[in-house]
């Protein structure tokens, strides 16, 4: 009985998405499974329960499984990787191999030749094997394997550095060093070397995390940033100065911009590559996570034909984020929009994005100064760093321009103080600034793993009340989340809206903590830690998270 014909008797599809099915089956080649998988007809697991009960296999859960060392060791790992199966355990001659491909044959006769074991096969998920593989065996795992057994003498016996960052082994290596970082979703790929080891880390939800790469990349540390100084058309000979540039890297689809760092450290030079995705959708306002209160005032705030409005927080806060869907609901055809951007992350339709470049002189000063004989309506500056681009911002917004941009500020009250200490005058500020947006990322709490809790009022942060009985959530760690009880990110927020009276203190040069008290007595000013222990009570997050997040 085929698998066609048990999915049917289940009822899990039917008649006429069967034959769409076999219709696309004949015209891609894939198994009839996988095309069901991928037309969203059933799910991975009830097509592994499926194919388990036709071969009358055992259906395992990689996640909860420890294997030993030693058996992992049994089988190399290209051999590991080319056929995308795992050894679980051995007993009395009789080897447990874990696959999601039960109909490779030739595995089978492959395995018993090269252990001189019997072969016991347990059926996993495909997408379960692959993390497991990469887990206990590294990320390019095989590909190491194959140049410790060979190519290794070739890449250190090439006579140039290019040659060997060309390898068809290295290619693959930093490939799957990328494809690994973007797979989990990571924001930066951080390439360390030290005394006698490489170390590769991930910055996944705003936090590291070091990736699981076997210990042989070591002897590859060399020819690894060689090969990104090729991708990144970086001078491969340079090994004493800083240098910067840029990939595209392209993976199932979608296209990736890597802007490359690359600084000479102790023990070699460190790379770090942040991750920016060129085609990845743009989010709405009503994705980020604003509070209904901040998220209609900042909707009118955006809607003004003039003022500045800004946006503060610390490097990854998600302030270009913010910034580009406020962009996105207000463009139109009646409206012309300009920024200028260092560097321009996502493409926004509508809307005429310029690069800052300070090789010829084109910074976020200048670049202002000539966009606006450009006609625009509203403008972004990517940052407001000095006085020149401050005070440019104010004549911009003076002369009926809204003015958005960034700032790096703990707070929104701060941001006054700040533009004062930059040297800008306090009337200038008072009357075009409109309001000042605060904001930090959190983690959300895993969906797949969260879980209720009553906590220990002792280890509750100042200013978060627990009522009697209440509880609160926490992830307690899955697969999803690679056990960290957290997947995926949410923004709290700060809106601080320039009142008369707030513009008064401005102009007496009163500090961030007197407006800010001001603000929070007009009842005009939701903090980041209500926002936060707000989010908190409803389960999005953790205050564990929100702390760790005010606090960094």
């Amino acid at each position: 009985m085929g698998i066609a014909t048990l999915l049917l008797d289940r009822g899990l599809v039917t008649r006429g998405q069967l034959d769409d099915a076999v219709a696309q089956q004949r015209a891609s080649g894939e198994r009839l499974d996988r095309v069901l998988v991928r037309m969203g007809l059933v799910s991975p697991d009830q097509v592994l329960n499926v194919i388990g009960d036709q071969f009358h296999m055992e259906v395992v859960d990689l996640h909860s499984i420890e294997v030993k060392p030693d058996i992992l060791g049994i089988l190399p790992a290209k051999l590991v990787y080319r056929q995308n199966c795992v050894p679980l355990s051995k007993d009395n001659g009789t080897l447990t191999v874990a696959t999601s491909d039960p109909f490779e044959l030739a595995m089978l006769d492959e395995l018993r030749l090269l252990t001189g074991c019997s072969i016991e096969v347990v059926l996993a998920d495909e997408d379960e094997l692959r993390k497991f593989i990469r887990l206990h065996y590294g990320v390019g795992g095989d590909t190491l394997d194959e140049m410790s057994a060979g190519l290794a003498a070739q890449v250190e016996a090439a006579p140039d550095e290019v040659e060997q960052a060309q390898e068809a082994s290295v290619i693959k290596l930093v490939n799957d060093i990328l494809v690994e970082a973007v797979t989990e979703r990571a924001t930066d790929v951080h390439i360390e070397p030290y005394e006698r080891e490489l170390i590769v880390r991930y910055r996944i939800d705003g936090v590291l995390q070091r990736a699981s790469v076997p210990q042989t990349i070591n002897r590859f540390g060399s020819a690894i940033i060689s090969r990104v100084k090729i991708m990144a058309n970086l001078n491969i000979a340079e090994k004493r100065k800083p240098q910067d540039g840029r990939i595209t890297f392209k993976n199932k689809g979608q296209e990736y911009d890597l802007r490359v760092s690359i600084i000479p450290m102790l023990f070699g030079e460190g790379v770090v590559l942040r991750v920016l995705s060129k085609t990845a959708v743009l989010m709405g306002l009503t994705d980020l996570g604003m509070p209904r209160k901040v998220q209609d005032s900042w909707e009118q705030m955006i809607e003004r034909p003039h003022g500045i409005l800004l946006v503060t927080g610390p490097t990854g806060s998600g302030k270009s984020t913010t910034l580009y869907a406020s962009l996105n609901k207000i463009v139109s055809d009646e409206i012309k929009v300009i920024t200028v951007e260092d560097p321009v992350e996502y493409n926004v339709p509508g809307v005429n994005q310029i690069q800052v470049n300070h090789k010829v002189g084109l910074d976020f000063a200048a670049g202002l100064r000539s966009i606006l004989r450009h006609d625009p309506d509203v403008v972004m500056i990517g940052e407001i760093r000095d006085k020149e681009t401050a005070e440019t911002a104010v004549q911009a917004s003076l002369t009926g321009h809204l003015v958005f941009s960034t700032l790096h500020t703990n707070d929104a009250p701060s941001a006054t103080t700040r533009l004062l200490d930059m040297g800008v005058e306090p009337f200038l500020i008072a009357s075009s600034v409109e309001a000042i947006m605060a904001q930090r990322l959190v983690r959300r709490i895993c969906a797949e793993c969260g879980e209720a809790y009553t906590p220990d009022k002792a280890d509750l942060p100042k200013g978060f009340e627990l009522k009697p009985g209440e509880t609160l959530v926490r992830g307690k760690g899955c697969r999803a989340c690679r056990d960290t009880g957290y997947r995926g990110r949410v923004g709290i927020y700060e809106l601080l809206r320039m009142t008369e009276h707030l513009r008064e203190m401005v102009m007496e040069r009163q500090n961030a903590s007197k407006i800010a008290a001001a603000a929070l007595k007009e009842g005009d000013l939701i903090t980041l830690h209500q926002d936060g222990f707000a989010k908190a009570r409803a389960g999005v997050t953790t205050v564990e998270e929100v702390m760790r997040a005010l606090t960094a």
